[in-house]
């Protein structure tokens, strides 16, 4: 067969011989992808799941198989071609660090589908998703690391396959290891941003969708990154905070040990209301309410005022969210019940003119 070709090759202009080798190796890629990737397809509509190994894995490798099959058919059909030493050496140094950023991109992807796996067995839709959470912050820290180490040594496998740059690759490579030490007293704010990112990761003062107060503002973690935090805001502003700050400085974690949480609702009003008939109503208005969890109901008379008593509504809820979407409701509810049934009794001044005694 090589014999053969080797025949055909002479009787071609080079350009054309080469030119065909170039077309066959893309052909050839996608003659292969357009087989595999039907059948697979077929395979997992079989299924009929929310999630499948074999849809993440089309996902994730569909497009780098593009170029990953067409670069080896390439490459085996390399020697084939008709060119000169300097110019075949350079095309087969170009093709060799194709493929090894190839080879990389496969295994990010491969970390990307053991991802998806991970997420699916550890699903944050239910409501009592603490230990999900937990796991899922561990496993975003932990694949953007090896991401960025997979990358480094990329880099540096490269560099050491040209003469010249061998050092600067084995420095780089050192430079993962001990040498990290020397750079890290150059880069010590960022250094100190990466040991604070692992302490987070494994020790978890916070985690993945966790409700925070910070900064004087109320919302829930988005992303954790290597040296960053994202928290999105409750009315979509991003707040963008180093990862350390979540170790040097107070802030609140409303979701630390459970999603779980109480809320408020207080009313001012006048001392003749009763305040029984009042607890009723908010005891109708909760069993009314799906936001309501069943476990906290309480009304109670918590302060007097000159002019006023202060009436606290107290209910408990599954999340934050909930918790504010619930007090709103009851707010405006007992507000309502007040004005109808007892609108005497709402918040006023009393003034009290004695008449002159005859």
């Amino acid at each position: 067969m090589i014999d053969y070709l080797q025949n055909l090759s002479q009787k071609m202009p080079y350009w054309a011989w080469n030119l065909l080798l170039v077309l066959f190796s893309i052909l050839i890629g996608i003659l292969i992808k357009s087989i595999l990737v039907p059948i697979v397809k077929r395979q997992s509509k079989k299924q009929d799941l929310s999630y499948s190994l074999i849809k993440s894995i089309i996902r994730h490798f569909n497009k780098i198989l593009t170029v990953f099959i067409p670069l080896l058919v390439f490459g085996s059909l390399l020697p084939l071609m008709r060119l000169s030493s300097y110019t075949s050496s350079i095309i087969l140094k170009i093709t060799e660090i194709l493929i090894t950023i190839c080879f990389a991109i496969i295994i990010i992807r491969i970390l990307r589908v053991f991802e998806d796996y991970l997420y699916h067995r550890f699903d944050v839709s239910k409501e009592n998703n603490l230990r999900e959470r937990k796991i899922r912050t561990q496993i975003v820290f932990i694949r953007k690391l090896l991401i960025t180490l997979i990358v480094i040594i990329t880099i540096a496998i490269i560099l050491l396959s040209f003469e010249g740059m061998r050092k600067i690759g084995a420095g780089l490579l050192t430079g993962v290891g001990i040498g990290g030490i020397i750079i890290g007293f150059a880069a010590q704010k960022s250094l100190g941003n990466l040991l604070a990112g692992f302490q987070i990761a494994f020790t978890q003062p916070i985690r993945m969708d966790d409700v925070l107060v910070v900064e004087g503002e109320w919302g829930k973690v988005e992303e954790i990154n290597l040296t960053y935090v994202v928290v999105n805001i409750w009315d979509k502003r991003r707040l963008v905070l180093p990862i350390n700050y979540f170790i040097e400085k107070p802030f609140q974690n409303w979701t630390r040990t459970t999603a779980e949480i109480l809320g408020t609702v207080f009313i001012y009003i006048d001392f003749t209301v009763s305040v029984n008939q009042l607890r009723q109503k908010l005891t109708e208005l909760l069993q009314q309410n799906r936001l309501w969890d069943g476990k906290v109901n309480v009304l109670q008379v918590t302060d007097l005022k000159e002019r006023t008593m202060e009436i606290r509504c107290l209910m408990s809820c599954r999340n934050s969210g909930e918790a504010f979407d619930l007090r709103c409701y009851i707010r405006e509810e007992m507000i309502n019940y007040i004005r109808n049934s007892f609108p005497e009794t709402l918040s006023k001044t009393r003034i009290s003119i004695d008449g002159d005694k005859q």
